[in-house]
């Protein structure tokens, strides 16, 4: 691990252009950024955020947040986040012209092989903000895209038509509906790899997901990426905060998630 590490990350203020609900539990907060800034954005990198001071609380750390979506025609950059503490209640208050202080892009991105041609996106809940960019990348490249959509209830399925924009074969599993046992969507995965439409996979944050996939992965020698979700404090390596053990070969290895990830390899995430 690097002791002193070299980013080549922005921290600037950037000013509120909206910060509205999705819906009943999820908001997204949209930042006017510059092209320098945006031209270094990747899927699967995040930004630290240093929160507002709202109501009387006064949140210490910065916050970490992946990135929802990045787009430098309109100067935007965007972030999905569900309101939890007291960070993210004082990012609820931001409003149209406010200003808020980010450092990035950091972290290592997601990436696409040549070979990888039929790519299957698995997320629950605000794991999809994480997923959304790669999305976007994988219709860039010309990629064949299928989207497994979880949550709780249909209400709160996020992005599914943002996916569909992109030509992706969208399908949303719910607990509500019953469809969102880990039963059920390893026979959606199995179904999609009997197809011929699973050369790798990605996820985000679940552990349950995590380990289902290893096990579809070993099984039929399909490769993967997740983005793993850590506390973190400086968020450039510094701390060792989120320090987090792996599988390398016949050894375990400790890395930081903010720095030698928040994307690693999903064959080599050791599941809490």
């Amino acid at each position: 691990m690097d002791a002193v590490p070299s980013i080549k990350a922005f921290e600037l203020p950037l000013s509120v252009k909206s910060n509205d609900p999705v819906n009943g539990e999820y908001r997204r907060l949209v930042l006017a950024a510059p092209q320098d800034l945006l031209a270094r954005c990747r899927a699967g990198q995040f930004f630290h955020l240093l929160c507002p001071q709202a109501g009387g609380e006064t949140p210490y750390l910065r916050r970490p947040m992946s990135i929802y979506g990045f787009y430098p025609d309109q100067g935007e950059l965007h972030f999905l986040y569900k309101v939890t503490g007291a960070g993210t209640r004082a990012l609820a208050t931001l409003a149209l012209g406010d200003r808020l202080n980010v450092l990035g892009p950091l972290g290592e991105p997601f990436t696409i092989a040549d070979d990888w041609q039929n790519l299957v996106l698995v997320a629950r809940g605000v794991g999809l903000a994480t997923l959304a960019p790669l999305a976007l990348e994988a219709n860039r490249l010309g990629r064949k895209l299928t989207a497994i959509c979880s949550a709780r209830h249909p209400d709160y399925l996020m992005s599914t038509d943002y996916f569909a924009s992109l030509g992706a074969d969208v399908i949303t599993l719910t607990d509500a509906e019953g469809t969102s046992d880990l039963g059920n969507l390893e026979q959606v995965i199995e179904g999609l790899v009997a197809a011929g439409r699973a050369d790798a996979f990605y996820t985000c944050g679940s552990n349950r997901m995590l380990r289902l996939l290893q096990t579809i992965g070993e099984r039929h020698g399909i490769p993967g990426q997740i983005a793993l979700e850590q506390q973190m404090a400086c968020g450039i390596g510094m701390c060792h905060c989120c320090v987090r053990p792996f599988n390398r070969g016949d050894r375990q290895v400790h890395l930081r998630v903010c720095r030698e990830g928040p994307v690693f390899d999903m064959m080599e995430a050791i599941a809490w």
